[in-house]
């Protein structure tokens, strides 16, 4: 059973356009030898850091969103800790399932005034 997973890593800025492609190629094929599928890459490019990491202010950004067996992320994450290309990694679950109808709320009861009228 596959599930659709999102992964967000930021590459060293120091990369050349030539080893951006690679890094993400490497990652795309071993993702795919563990099964994933429908794979959408955007490089979202070089941008400023938060906070320093490693030493490093910016980082080339990357997204990647696919299908997967729950097997095949621990084998990528572990390729993108033991690598020095990349910095900082986050895989998040995505849950896609169906649009739950709104609950219905309860109806309050209404109360009913009444009301005398005075003839003369």
């Amino acid at each position: 059973m596959t599930t659709n997973y999102e992964t967000m890593y930021i590459l060293r800025p120091d990369l050349g356009e030539e080893q951006v492609e690679q890094a993400i190629t490497k990652y795309q094929n071993l993702l795919r030898d563990q099964g994933a599928e429908d794979m959408q890459i955007q490089n979202r490019g070089k941008r400023r850091l938060a906070y320093e990491i490693k030493k490093h202010r910016d980082g080339i950004y990357i997204q990647l969103n696919y299908s997967a067996p729950a097997t095949a992320i621990a084998p990528f994450e572990r390729a993108m800790r033991l690598s020095e290309e990349v910095i900082r990694y986050l895989t998040v679950k995505q849950e896609i399932g169906e649009e739950k109808p709104p609950k219905e709320e309860k109806e309050k009861p209404t109360k009913v005034v009444a009301t005398t009228t005075a003839t003369a």
